[in-house]
């Protein structure tokens, strides 16, 4: 179940916030953890039993790692093995085939891998169960006594399936007396109807476009093909992901939760440096805090702070999926962030912003070809088409362009700030008095929408 269809906005959400605001506060966690499930085993059933395992084990791990804390060595012992399990968990599911596909090129053996349905959603949530007993063992939290509690913290469907990735630390204390004020319930609504639009109107339609050039063969494409392929990709999984992140942040909010910033307009940045702290924010600061700083950050000299870099931007790519064209994305990144660190952001403080502006948004849209196309032959053929296709343009680009030429502007524009500048210099009143009859415009427009189309992907379910 997709927060964009009506199935969910229509029946499953009505039925879990009336539910949910008519039992006392006590309790609503009870009612929330079955409507997580439900929502979780919608499409896959037997994936259910695979999260619970994960809940169970998890919650576990931190009693015993906070019971042996006075023995610092039998608490890492508990916590090594938990992170072993929660990585191979994810790794049989994720990986084995894609490990074994590459020890046959490399070995020149033959041996085969049942397919495997990948579990949706479980990078995101193995994520955040592995966080827990950590913190425990950090002694950043306690242990959570009430498995239940637990279980709905791990299992939570706003942001289940594609995140924020949400740390136990930064939620814990919410499910203490949970009762959602008005405030926060129209916060919520507000911020869902705008992810909904994102996704429905923009995301779904700049969509087509990539779908249409990613369809063809790459060396068939023309230099404007090319570039307007991947530009409407580069658009789609911004509006799609943050699209995502809006709907589940509001939904925390009319649950009562406060969930963290996942997008803080990337594509605004000056650098590669700054994109990535705009970029699913969650993500980032997961690795930084859990990976980088653990293996010693910056602070261990230049060479190890390189190493330390490449080291989780590799783990970075591959957390986003079993391909080596995701590895190659993530040491993309790694390079340009070293390049950064070394010399370029001293450099780039003399330059107009403008240029530093350019920069970054022509290294992140080639880096999303990395990341989009998995077949390396047809990704450097791909790269050769922006820059070197003997054809220009054709009939077919005109007609793309300007057939799509309101959505795309529409996409730039609303992928800045420039929206919430203007308002700014917008009376206070007329804001009021405007924004409701917005909101519920886009909020049946987009209805229509998902009435009327079938193209609805998240891209991010894949992961």
């Amino acid at each position: 179940m997709v927060f964009s269809s009506l199935t969910f906005i229509y029946v499953f959400l009505p039925v879990v916030l009336l539910g949910y605001y008519l039992i006392p506060s006590k309790a609503k966690y009870y009612w929330l953890f079955l409507a997580n499930l439900v929502f979780y085993g919608w499409g896959e059933p037997v994936y259910v039993l695979l999260m619970l395992f994960s809940i169970i084990i998890n919650f576990v791990s931190g009693l015993f790692v906070e019971h042996f804390s006075p023995s610092p060595a039998k608490s890492k012992t508990v916590l090594v093995i938990t992170i072993i399990t929660d990585i191979m968990l994810l790794g049989y599911f994720k990986y084995a085939g894609f490990i074994l596909q590459s020890f046959n090129a490399i070995a020149g053996s033959n041996y085969t891998w049942k397919d495997i349905i990948l579990p949706l959603g479980i990078s995101f949530y193995t994520f955040q169960a592995m966080s827990y007993p950590i913190d425990v063992y950090w002694k950043k939290v306690p242990a959570q006594k009430n498995i239940l509690i637990f279980g709905t913290y791990i299992s939570m469907f706003p942001q289940l399936i594609a995140g924020p990735i949400v740390r136990y630390e930064q939620i814990s204390r919410q499910f203490t007396g949970i009762n959602p004020s008005r405030s926060q319930i129209t916060s919520g609504v507000q911020r869902f109807i705008i992810g909904l639009s994102k996704k429905v109107l923009i995301a779904n339609n700049v969509g087509l476009i990539w779908d249409h050039y990613s369809s063809l063969l790459p060396s068939s494409l023309s230099l404007m093909g090319a570039w307007l392929g991947i530009v409407a990709f580069t658009l789609q999984i911004y509006f799609d992901f943050s699209g995502y992140s809006d709907m589940a942040i509001g939904l925390g909010k009319m649950l009562g939760f406060s969930f963290p910033e996942n997008f803080r307009f990337p594509y605004m940045s000056d650098s590669i440096t700054e994109f990535w702290r705009r970029w699913h924010m969650t993500l980032g600061s997961w690795f930084r805090d859990y990976v980088y700083i653990p293996l010693g950050g910056n602070r261990k000299g230049l060479l190890r702070q390189i190493i330390n870099i490449l080291i989780v931007w590799a783990i970075t790519g591959l957390w986003h999926g079993a391909s080596w064209n995701f590895v190659l994305w993530g040491l993309y990144y790694a390079v340009l962030l070293i390049i950064e660190k070394l010399f370029l952001l001293r450099l780039q403080k003399h330059l107009p912003s403008f240029i530093n502006h350019l920069y970054a948004l022509f290294a992140v849209t080639c880096g999303w070809v990395l990341f989009q196309i998995t077949s390396l032959g047809d990704m450097f053929t791909y790269l050769r088409a922006m820059f070197s296709s003997s054809i220009v343009y054709t009939g077919s680009d005109l007609y793309m362009l300007l057939s799509n030429a309101v959505v795309l502007i529409a996409a730039f524009f609303f992928s800045t700030d420039w929206i919430y500048r203007i308002g700014e210099k917008v009376p206070e009143k007329t804001v009021s008095a405007v924004k409701p009859i917005i909101l519920i415009l886009l909020f049946l427009i987009s209805t229509a929408f998902l009435v009327n189309d079938t193209y609805n992907p998240f891209l991010y379910f894949r992961f």
